[in-house]
């Protein structure tokens, strides 16, 4: 199973994390090394990591290493000060991906606390913390995997978007966490892939990541779906998800929306799996879930070639919302909710 993120301890004593550049897979497998909360930063921007787990424990990594950086920091008022800065310059990297801003404020009381110990003890502690956090998505994930594996029938076509599988996550994965699960349970699954346009997230990175596992993947492009759906070749489409707001609506890769009224025209269950610290209570509905739009030529080139006539207008936002009433079911660590029972499980009935 292909890793995306992993510390490397250097002779000089200092940590680098190492991301593999998702950017470039699956044609070369290149390692982008971090040496500081600014290359992170600028890692989670760029795209080189993406899905919403990897990024917040990337953010967490992000902590650590900009601790590192303030080696010869001995103030503790200093030191606070400057992880603040640290915080901020991560926080602003991408911003609908709520796991990003549950890592940073999960690290946050930490290295207040720590303020006054030596830089030694105040870099080992919240590398620790971000790796735990690495471990505990990756447990996460198999229980989602477990829970998730049990809504498939015992033969299985399972349409995805996007990618939420090992390179989005600690390791494992979400929707293709439940796929795995599956297979582990002696099940036989297939998986339709979309290509996932612009990014070719589904085409670059789930292809990628089914093929090494040797799971049954065919490529699809995102408008072969209906198609597909309509021939009675899907039993259920399974997404990740970026944010999932208090009333189950959920945000992930533009074109989930479509697929989710797909699924439902045709009869066909929509999950969606992901960890509870992609749930965002303090978000009513996916009104209020703001949209990352990135750089036109995502659209307009493809690698170095351009794909379009130059001076058009371009309109890519990287997500959209898809509306709990067509979610069938939301697979957590915590176990399988609709998104009536995931409202009143938070507390907020009747969102």
């Amino acid at each position: 199973m292909v890793e995306a993120i992993w510390t490397v301890r250097k002779e000089n004593g200092n940590t680098e994390v190492h991301l593999i550049d998702q950017r470039l897979l699956p044609s070369r497998e290149i390692v982008v090394e971090c040496r500081s909360h600014g290359e992170m930063a600028d890692a989670i921007r760029e795209m080189v990591v993406r899905g919403a787990p990897a990024i917040g424990i990337s953010a967490a990594f992000g902590v650590a290493l900009g601790a590192q950086e303030l080696a010869g920091v001995r103030d503790p008022e200093e030191f606070t000060k400057r992880m603040e800065t640290v915080e901020r310059t991560l926080a602003a990297t991408r911003p609908t991906a709520v796991n990003l801003f549950w890592a940073l404020s999960r690290m946050r009381p930490l290295w207040e606390t720590i303020a006054p110990r030596t830089p030694e003890e105040r870099t080992t502690t919240l590398f620790r913390e971000a790796q735990a956090i690495k471990d505990d998505d990756i447990a996460r994930n198999r229980k989602i995997g477990s829970f998730g594996q049990a809504l498939l029938p015992q033969s299985a076509n399972v349409l995805t978007h996007c990618n939420a599988g090992a390179l989005a996550t600690g390791g494992y994965g979400t929707a293709l966490g439940v796929i795995r699960g599956a297979v582990e349970a002696g099940k036989s699954v297939k998986v339709f892939a979309d290509e996932t346009r612009p990014y070719l997230q589904g085409a670059r990175l789930t292809a990628y990541e089914l093929a090494a596992d040797k799971i049954p993947v065919t490529l699809i492009t995102d408008s072969m779906a209906a198609m597909v759906m309509a021939q009675g070749k899907v039993n259920a489409v399974i997404v990740g998800a970026d944010r999932i707001a208090a009333n189950g609506d959920t945000a992930n890769k533009i074109g989930t929306y479509g697929l989710a009224v797909l699924a439902r025209e045709h009869g066909i269950p929509f999950y969606v799996a992901a960890p509870f610290s992609t749930i965002d209570p303090e978000t009513p509905t996916g009104r209020t879930i703001p949209i990352e739009e990135r750089s036109p030529r995502e659209v307009t080139h493809s690698g170095e070639t351009r794909m379009a006539p130059e001076g058009i207008s371009v309109f890519n936002p990287a997500f959209d919302v898809t509306p709990a009433k067509y979610i069938t079911a939301i697979i957590t660590e915590k176990g399988v909710f609709s998104p009536e029972e995931l409202s009143r499980h938070l507390g907020r009935p009747g969102q």
